[in-house]
């Protein structure tokens, strides 16, 4: 068991460098000097929790697009929670109020349900996540005390095994993870971080050529004991772990970022929480580099609205340090992002719409520009998730 320290938590092992992965860095013709109107984008789906619907999505000169055959009702008109797509591009998951769906994704987008149009597991995942190898579908739900792990085929997307890993949690409280990238199978320093609302972020060490992929856990408590771990969000290059709070700072909008270097150990950064220019930090994304990561705010202080903070890295040596980009205005209930696979949109959903998306272009220096705004059903959907196609 890795022990549990105050705001650091040692590790028994450095973690390999990750790959580049989330989405392609802009270049500097599209960083915000190109009209919006102007530019294409990658495929995406939202889950519209409302109408049981996953709708695909694509971006052409500015417009959003669905995909041919879109939306799709999930079987039994299940609500969805949660997506994630396979780094193959291949499979989209879905989590629902009755198990685990898989979908193939065709080169246009289109969706096929798969596994004989049977969930492949019953669990009820509110936040799930494919690992790097494509051999794990690590998932989570408020409904059990404990991180599970799904053995999946790459090449069919279903399930190779009946049989799921499972790790107990300290709380049932979960609210999202994420998975440490890695360049391929022989990784033997992961981890998956989960964040626990109050009981703060649990650490699982994961070894995706395992048969059990779990080893050793440990936790770093929230910043503040009024406060709650709502978000995970990891660098890139395994250098920083990202964790938005709620309660972390001062004045009017007290939501936090808390940010820890990742090595042999895990320790806070100075200056570290990061006001994260909301009230409740749901949804964490770094670019590719690693030199800028962006943060939706469910509420904002004084706004029926969400927003998306922008936030640059420096790095001097090997200590880090954050800087404030500013923060643009979304939906209302905004609580998750996604970047396509162009590099030209920040995606946000809102599952109280207002609009349900709202798409931003990049600037140079990283900042954000209102571009689209769309629904992304008949509304009211309560866009709930969102995922893009690598």
């Amino acid at each position: 068991m890795i022990g549990k320290w105050a705001r650091m938590l040692l590790l028994a092992a450095p973690l390999l460098a990750g790959c580049a992965g989330f989405w392609q860095a802009p270049s500097s013709s599209t960083g915000g000097g190109t009209t919006p109107t102007t530019l294409s984008g990658g495929i995406y789906f939202v889950a519209n929790q409302q109408t049981a619907q996953i709708a695909a999505f694509t971006i052409v000169s500015g417009k959003q697009t669905p995909v041919t055959g879109s939306p799709y009702t999930l079987p039994g008109s299940a609500a969805p929670y949660s997506l994630a797509v396979s780094p193959n591009h291949g499979f989209l998951y879905v989590g629902t109020s009755a198990g685990i769906y898989v979908y193939s994704i065709s080169s246009s987008g289109a969706l096929t349900l798969g596994n004989n149009s049977s969930a492949i597991s019953g669990d009820i995942a509110t936040t799930m996540q494919v690992d790097t190898t494509g051999n794990w579908l690590v998932e989570a739900g408020p409904t059990q005390q404990a991180l599970f792990a799904i053995p999946i085929s790459p090449a069919t997307g279903a399930e190779t095994s009946t049989t799921e890993q499972e790790v107990g949690l300290p709380a049932a409280t979960i609210q999202q993870l994420a998975l440490s990238p890695n360049d391929s199978s022989s990784c033997a320093t992961c981890y998956v971080f989960v964040a626990l609302g109050a009981s703060g972020t649990e650490i699982v060490q994961f070894v995706p050529t395992n048969a059990n992929p779990f080893g050793g856990t440990g936790n770093i408590p929230v910043s503040n004991s009024a406060g709650a771990a709502l978000s995970v969000g990891v660098d890139p290059s395994n250098r920083l772990l990202y964790v938005g709070e709620t309660a972390a700072t001062t004045g009017t909008n007290t939501g936090g970022v808390s940010v820890f270097t990742i090595g042999s150990n895990i320790k806070e950064i100075a200056g570290s929480p990061y006001a994260s220019g909301g009230l409740a930090p749901y949804s964490i994304l770094s670019n590719p580099n690693g030199d800028y990561v962006y943060v939706a705010n469910r509420t904002v202080g004084g706004s029926s609205n969400g927003n998306v903070s922008a936030f640059s890295i420096t790095a001097t040596g090997t200590a880090y340090s954050l800087s404030s980009l500013g923060s643009i205005a979304a939906g209302v209930t905004t609580v998750a992002l996604a970047a396509d696979s162009t590099g030209n949109f920040l995606l946000a959903v809102s599952s109280g719409g207002s609009p349900d998306l709202d798409a931003y272009t990049f600037s140079s220096t990283g900042a954000l520009t209102a571009a689209i705004t769309a629904a992304t059903g008949t509304d009211p959907v309560q866009a709930i998730a969102i995922a893009a196609v690598p």
